[in-house]
């Protein structure tokens, strides 16, 4: 036994068959094993906690240098000494998952509880940007700033590619983007816990990292908007330009607060008309009881049924349901000119005109099946009505002592939204079709014993009766016709006002 020195390592040689071990005789359990190949590597040997003996390969001869090897021999034998175990440490790491195995294990069983539409979200951002990006690093080595870095590398489009899809002469775009890589990060950081729960890592290292800013969009309509959507869509009907499935699931969306597809695949089976109520056996928090008033029951009730078909808005299948509302959607919001309002905004208009007249957000977050108060909280500044009472009753004491004269009374209550009664013939802004019989511009012409060209120059000329735009369809209300018709300057043309349209 001699103390390790590259001399001592370059003279060392193998036996036939076996290995052979050379000990360092100034630090114990310091060694050379050299192999029948003559592979030599540095190593060291200790008794674990246990008692039981074990061996930790420190790395070869030649990549290391004796002197090398040596202290992180120490290192390691003093590990030993405060009862650790380095070799069982190393096999630990080295068999520990990858971020893909954790993931893929995340959506087997971390996710067996939650809902389909879940998971796929969940395996799209697994599958689009954790994998490619992150998959084989070791779950356990994982640090915030890799994270930091996965952000913005998804954000600036690292991941994007076109891939084709299970279905036929189908093509998935992956594009990134601040949403993904905000929606990425967050199944990393959801998987990252159910590493942590399973003892694959002490911590989550994608907690507290600053995700890029999202935009809140929160349209509410408002009482002369939500008259102009109920007109189009009596128009629309009387017409006969859009599906009656569709007209009808834009009106409950309004009438009930319902999310889209809570409506879209509502069944003729969850209607309670006796009780009033919708009796939900699944929705995006669970199973849940959704109560309606009259006017939504009117709708419903006014929906044809279709043989065979147990879906209360139904679609072109022979059993399915009403899938695309958008298109209809976009032609009804464009003819009344409400161009920005989105789908999900009929929800907010449902909650918002509960929160003016006073309803507690508890009663409201009840109505629309939110499970966190935190979720009805956007709709608290509408429900401000103590606070402005307080506000005006203090403001007027101030004046009074001021002396300053009140607002003359022409100015009282120019903030408050001007509240529009629904048109003649209707139950509600959303209610009945309108008792208005709707002409295309054919018709219109003949009626006012026009040309076609005639009306077609008028509305050129930014003159004529007035009329709206239905789809791609001009039509005319008989009661403007009449109305322009029998004013004074009808044989000239007159001021047109034509409904507000996206371009």
């Amino acid at each position: 036994m001699a103390r390790l020195t590259k001399r001592v390592a370059d003279a060392t040689r193998a036996a036939s068959g076996r290995d052979v071990f050379v000990w360092d005789s100034e630090l114990r359990g310091f060694g050379l094993r050299v192999k029948p190949t003559g592979l030599k590597t540095y190593l060291v040997q200790y008794r674990n906690a246990e008692g039981c003996t074990r061996r930790l390969v420190l790395g070869q001869h030649g990549v290391l240098t004796p002197e090398q090897a040596r202290q992180i021999a120490v290192q390691k034998l003093a590990a030993a000494a405060k009862g650790e175990d380095p070799s069982a440490d190393r096999h630990a790491a080295r068999s520990a998952p990858t971020v893909a195995e954790l993931c893929d294990l995340y959506l087997c069983e971390g996710l067996a509880t939650r809902k389909a539409s879940s998971i796929a979200s969940a395996r799209a951002s697994i599958e689009n940007h954790i994998k490619p990006l992150l998959g084989p690093r070791r779950a356990g080595a994982l640090t915030p700033g890799d994270v930091d870095r996965f952000l913005l590398d998804v954000a600036t489009g690292k991941t994007a590619r076109k891939a084709k899809t299970a279905k036929k002469r189908g093509l998935s775009r992956v594009r990134g983007g601040k949403g993904a890589a905000n929606a990425a990060v967050t199944a990393l950081s959801a998987a990252l816990a159910f590493g942590v729960r399973r003892g694959v890592r002490a911590d989550n290292p994608a907690l507290g990292v600053h995700k890029f800013p999202e935009k809140k969009l929160e349209r509410f309509l408002s009482p002369a908007e939500l008259a102009r959507l109920g007109e189009a869509l009596a128009a629309a009907e009387s017409l006969g330009v859009e599906s009656p499935f569709a007209l009808a699931a834009i009106r409950l969306l309004v009438l009930t607060g319902c999310r889209k597809n809570e409506i879209l695949s509502l069944k003729r089976s969850y209607v309670d008309a006796h009780n009033r109520c919708l009796r939900l056996p699944d929705s995006k928090t669970g199973a849940k009881v959704v109560h309606i008033g009259d006017a939504a029951l009117n709708v419903i009730a006014a929906i044809p049924e279709v043989a065979g078909n147990d879906h209360l808005l139904a679609g072109r299948s022979e059993s399915g349901h009403i899938a695309d509302l958008q298109s209809a959607w976009e032609r009804i919001r464009n003819a009344a000119g409400l161009a920005d309002v989105r789908i999900h905004d009929l929800r907010h208009a449902f909650a918002s005109l509960g929160a003016a007249v006073g309803d507690s957000l508890l009663i409201i977050g009840s109505l629309l099946g939110h499970k966190s108060a935190k979720t009805t909280q956007r709709y608290a500044h509408l429900a401000d009505h103590p606070l402005k009472d307080a506000a005006e009753r203090i403001s007027a004491e101030a004046a009074r002592l001021m002396g300053v004269e009140r607002p003359h009374e022409s100015l009282a209550g120019w903030r408050r939204a001007q509240v529009v009664p629904a048109p003649p013939g209707t139950l509600g802004v959303l209610g009945e079709v309108i008792d208005t019989k709707w002409l295309d511009t054919q018709a219109a012409a003949a009626y006012l014993g026009h040309t076609v060209g005639t009306l077609h120059t008028y509305r050129w000329m930014g003159t004529g009766p007035r009329c709206r735009k239905i789809g791609r369809r001009v039509v005319y209300a008989l009661g403007d016709l009449d109305v322009w018709r029998n004013e004074p300057t009808s044989g000239a043309p007159a001021a047109l006002e034509v409904e507000p349209q996206a371009a």
